[in-house]
């Protein structure tokens, strides 16, 4: 019989609920998209800090979600088709709108050797883009609401291999979990912009390159959204 890991005495029995908090973290940041496209020109534009000032908006956007679903608020998108749709069609037309400005910071950065100096309005880009995204708030919905209440997760009881079970509980609902996923976002954020910012420091047409497929997943994504929204 395995030991229940709520009586396990000791702070060593949270850590499995700490690394797959930043698991779940760095799944929800991770996957490419409008958010990592922001992030990723920002940083090939105007260097590392304007890469994290991006991220930084888009992860204040995943806490005001996570405070929504914890009032009981944010289930009223879902609930709501008009709001769903008027949100998606939102979220499009802002996409687009964004996508015209990596277009303008490829074209002038095609002749320039550095970064570009203007002040980074990345911040409040990812955060309005984000707050617009279904696939955010569709996460939280689904996939945060159940980290949300209280319980237990057999981590690796689903391996096909090997027999794992009971030897990685995390506990859901609870504070260190929260704490691991928004760590994971904070890793992503910090590390993906050095990331871009050291391979433009190798590759110096790397600046435009990335606005211009910035641009491309942007103004595709956004005509996505419109489309879902008006059929």
């Amino acid at each position: 019989m395995y030991p229940d890991p709520i009586q396990v005495a000791g702070p060593l029995a949270l850590v499995p609920t700490l690394l797959g908090g930043i698991v779940f973290g760095l799944a929800l940041a991770a996957p490419p998209g409008p958010m990592n496209a922001v992030i990723a020109e920002e940083s090939a534009v105007r260097g590392w800090w304007a890469g994290l000032s991006a991220g930084l908006g888009a992860m204040l956007a995943d806490l005001c979600f996570l405070l929504l679903s914890l009032a009981g608020l944010a289930t009223i998108v879902t609930e709501t088709p008009t709001l769903r749709r008027l949100l998606v069609a939102g979220g499009g037309l802002l996409m687009l709108w964004f996508a015209s400005g990596a277009v303008r910071d490829a074209n002038a950065l095609s002749s320039m050797s550095t970064p570009a100096t203007g002040e980074s309005r990345g911040f409040r880009k990812a955060f309005v883009l984000a707050l617009t995204n279904p696939y955010q708030v569709a996460f939280w919905l689904t996939v945060g609401v159940g980290l949300l209440q209280p319980g237990e997760l057999d981590a690796l009881s689903s391996l096909p291999v090997v027999d794992a079970t009971g030897l990685f509980f995390v506990r859901t609902g609870h504070p260190v979990l929260l704490v691991g996923l928004f760590g994971g976002i904070a890793l992503w954020i910090t590390g993906f912009p050095a990331a871009i910012v050291a391979a433009r420091r190798r590759v110096e047409r790397l600046a435009p390159a990335v606005a211009w497929a910035s641009a491309v997943i942007l103004a595709v994504t956004g005509l996505l959204f419109l489309g879902r929204a008006l059929f």
